[in-house]
């Protein structure tokens, strides 16, 4: 049901909504006629997402404790937790405590403690859906992402356990799985030379393909759930250089 603005009841949060695949899904949602609340850290770029009829924003860390009161009272029909971080690539033992904590938080905590916090809202209308954002690291790890894929499959594991936890009050969970995305995702840890190598040829999935699929799985009856969808490149993609 749209109203007089031509915009949905709905409301959509997007985390990570200040670049790549956030600002994709926020973008696509607002044009599907969504209320799209979008997250981020960047508030220059949440200024410039905010010009945009149906997108309202909020500059927020979920690392940072308490964040998640500025969302209470909220209606969220829709979740996509997007956020996330790769820590530099490199064999587990060469990673700090820190960078291994950064990457559980961001990955892993924060989804956990967003999910739980817009979910009894659901629960009281009887409908909803979650989409967390996973990777395809996940379910085929290779050296050197030992952390990263870690978080990601313990993501796909909730994903799993909470599905059961809420399909009776008719919510929807779908983990999105994508390979490799032409995003900032490697910005603060490969150098331009290195992300050039990796995204030769412009045969790595776009931010919209994301976008697109996040709509694909919307549209879908509420009687179907996608529980799981896989998008990778059709053809292979260069080795991520590594130094």
């Amino acid at each position: 049901m749209t109203d007089k603005s031509g915009f949905r009841d709905e409301v959509a949060l997007v985390t990570g909504a200040t670049s790549g695949i956030g600002r994709a899904v926020a973008l696509a949602l607002a044009g599907a006629g969504y209320r799209v609340l979008a997250l981020g850290r960047n508030r220059a770029a949440l200024e410039a997402l905010g010009a945009v009829a149906g997108i309202e924003t909020l500059a927020l860390d979920l690392g940072q404790p308490g964040a998640l009161m500025a969302l209470e009272g909220r209606r969220i029909d829709v979740l996509v937790a997007n956020a996330g971080m790769m820590p530099k690539p490199a064999p587990f033992d060469a990673q700090s405590e820190a960078e291994i904590e950064a990457t559980v938080l961001v990955n892993l905590t924060s989804v956990l403690r967003l999910t739980r916090a817009v979910l009894p809202q659901m629960r009281g209308r009887k409908g909803g859906h979650i989409l967390l954002m996973g990777s395809s690291a996940a379910h085929a790890p290779g050296a050197n992402f030992a952390v990263y894929a870690a978080t990601k499959a313990a993501l796909s594991a909730f994903a799993t356990g909470l599905r059961g936890d809420v399909a009776a009050d008719g919510i929807r969970v779908t983990e999105l799985a994508p390979g490799r995305v032409e995003t900032a995702l490697y910005g603060a840890v490969l150098d331009d030379a290195a992300r050039a190598a990796m995204y030769r040829g412009g045969t790595a999935l776009q931010p919209q393909d994301l976008a697109e699929a996040v709509l694909a799985v919307l549209s879908m009856p509420a009687r179907a759930a996608v529980t799981r969808l896989d998008i990778l490149p059709t053809l292979p993609q260069p080795p991520i250089p590594l130094k």
